[in-house]
């Protein structure tokens, strides 16, 4: 018996060097290094130095890294199941799965944390691990083809972030740390959920049990909105406890505009609104981070 396989050719067109770096989604690695130094700046604790915010910065990218690639390696059979994953490096067979790979990424992660807790303290680096295990563990492998509750305790790696980057500040936690951390986990499920309502026949034709795919599209809508109201109240407490004028501003705005998507979709749950209202959680949560920066800029 023989089978007619087509693969993919758009990582195979690609120079190696850049195929081996998409394994470890940098883009989300970016955002999660950006949630770490809004940590940093929320705290009301004397900035550590220039290099050492550097350290933590990289350290972050590194060890966010590396529980990318593990995601990516052991998902390569679901990936490839999937119309918007099926391109990846493993799943397409651009890069071949092993054990080399495998004690790549732990290597960098030991690296990661290694350097946290060297350059800042030890807290920071239980952190440090402690969002890349969530996720490279507890979600990937623990949760994800289990339950649709997976991407909420995932959502716990950007959390994570957060407390990582104020505790290189101060390893006691204030409270601006813990509300913003509370923000980052209640904006993860209905950032993810809008994008799995968009891409909810792919993951039920794959076996993941994504809340849309559970429930339905239009509860799953409905769910999306309803969290977001709670991420919008809880993003507004920190103001209470010293957060300056910019983030105000920029927690409404943000907050704001994500809700009017996430109104949408529970209106009229279709692929162009949840991708709409996946696109207003990116600008809601680039705004907040952008507000945190600002004014810890004007303290």
């Amino acid at each position: 018996m023989t089978t007619n396989r087509v693969d993919p050719p758009l990582p195979e067109a690609m120079p190696r060097w850049r195929t081996v770096l998409g394994i470890f989604k940098l883009r989300i690695g970016v955002l999660i290094m950006l949630t770490a130094l809004a940590g940093l700046a929320i705290s009301p604790a004397p900035a550590p130095a220039i290099w050492q915010i550097v350290v933590m910065a990289l350290a972050v990218l590194v060890a966010s890294a590396s529980s990318g690639a593990f995601n990516q390696l052991i998902e390569a059979d679901g990936d490839r199941a999937m119309a918007r994953t099926r391109t990846r490096a493993f799943a397409s067979g651009a890069l071949r799965p092993g054990a080399h790979w495998l004690g790549l990424i732990v290597g960098l992660l030991a690296l990661a944390v290694a350097a946290m807790w060297i350059a800042l303290n030890g807290v920071a680096a239980l952190y440090l691990f402690l969002g890349a295990f969530t996720y490279a563990v507890i979600y990937t492998m623990a949760l994800k083809r289990r339950t649709w509750l997976n991407i909420v305790f995932g959502g716990l790696a950007g959390s994570f972030a957060v407390l990582t980057g104020a505790a290189a500040a101060d390893p006691m936690l204030g409270a601006l740390p813990m509300l913003l951390a509370a923000v980052l986990f209640l904006w993860t499920p209905p950032h993810f959920w809008s994008l799995a309502i968009a891409n909810c026949d792919e993951y039920a034709g794959a076996g993941i049990p994504m809340l849309p795919v559970v429930v339905g599209t239009a509860r799953a809508a409905r769910i999306v909105h309803a969290n977001t109201l709670a991420l919008v109240a809880v993003s507004l407490v920190p103001v209470a406890y010293g957060a300056g004028p910019a983030y105000l501003i920029a927690t409404l705005a943000g907050g704001g505009w994500f809700l009017f998507r996430t109104a949408s979709l529970a209106r009229a749950p279709t692929r162009r609104t949840a991708i709409a209202a996946f696109f207003a959680s990116m600008v809601q949560l680039a705004m907040l981070i952008a507000g945190v920066a600002l004014d810890a800029l004007l303290r």
